[in-house]
């Protein structure tokens, strides 16, 4: 096995990779942007094997399960109570700690195919096959756990997907949250999330799992770039890009980016541009 692809999904050539991340950035910046098209863009440019047929079966498999749900249950609960036995029990969706330690956990396709995954995208798809069904879903980004909601604000009932769908009661919320932060709850905590934002917290999430092994610096790199094309992100992600150009030895363009990076900074604290623009200077000298 080729050392640069080691037993996890191996991003495509550069020629399956740029169109990949056109559509993205089209989808991204659509007037309704599709939160499972989104996921299966993300999953093609980790994994070189999954085409455009791999992630229609994706969607068919979405539909597929949505097929399965009854026809409107009832009120939030029910529909929450429907989701867990289908996709808990039934299909066997969930997730354990060994799921944080495998890039395949933060793939919808591949959590589709193994029915395991990290909390974010065990509730993408509990959305998206909700949604497909007519519930009033969506996500919750509550800090350090997504779960996923039902109905309105004021009757909300959140599930957890990770844990088979468990449907949560207002202390076992508390608890999710303090166990994260050691905060209490807050009600701003409990509003919905976008499809772009959810995006951005699962490439987050990959950004963080590579960054935990640096021989990976390939799944930073496309995961950092992925971000960078959503219509709202940190300005700091360029340095980001910039920092993994150069540690995977393309010293020019981590040095245009630093250098583009300083110009931003340099607005609002001279000091770090005139810091940056060092850095510039040091991957230039690498090539020397």
């Amino acid at each position: 096995m080729s050392p640069r692809c080691p037993p996890s999904p191996c991003p495509p050539p550069p020629e399956r990779s740029a169109p990949l991340r056109r559509l993205f950035d089209e989808e991204a910046r659509s007037e309704r942007p599709d939160l499972a098209t989104l996921c299966l863009l993300v999953g093609a440019q980790a994994d070189g094997t999954l085409d455009e047929a791999g992630m229609d079966a994706a969607q068919l498999e979405l539909d597929r399960l949505a097929g399965r749900l009854p026809f409107r249950p009832g009120g939030p609960t029910a529909w929450a109570e429907a989701l867990r036995r289908l996709l808990g029990e039934g299909e066997g969706f969930r997730g354990s700690p060994a799921d944080y330690r495998r890039l395949e956990s933060s793939l919808l396709h591949e959590v589709l195919r193994r029915r395991r995954g990290l909390p974010i995208i065990l509730s993408v798809v509990w959305m998206e096959v909700a949604r497909r069904a007519g519930a009033p879903v969506y996500g919750v980004a509550l800090p350090g756990h997504f779960v996923v909601g039902f109905g309105p604000q004021e009757e909300q009932v959140l599930a957890d997907p990770f844990d088979g769908g468990r449907v949560l009661g207002g202390v076992d919320v508390e608890l999710l949250v303090a166990g994260a932060t050691g905060a209490p709850l807050e009600p701003s905590m409990l509003t919905p999330a976008g499809p772009l934002e959810v995006v951005s917290r699962i490439l987050n999430n990959i950004r963080a799992w590579a960054a935990a092994r640096p021989e990976r610096s390939d799944v930073a790199l496309w995961a950092v770039e992925l971000a960078l094309l959503l219509p709202s992100h940190p300005a700091r992600l360029r340095y980001e890009r910039a920092q993994l150009l150069v540690q995977r030895g393309d010293f020019l363009a981590g040095a245009a980016e630093l250098e583009a990076y300083a110009e931003v900074v340099a607005a609002v604290d001279e000091q770090t541009a005139r810091q940056v623009r060092r850095q510039a200077h040091s991957a230039r000298a690498m090539l020397n």
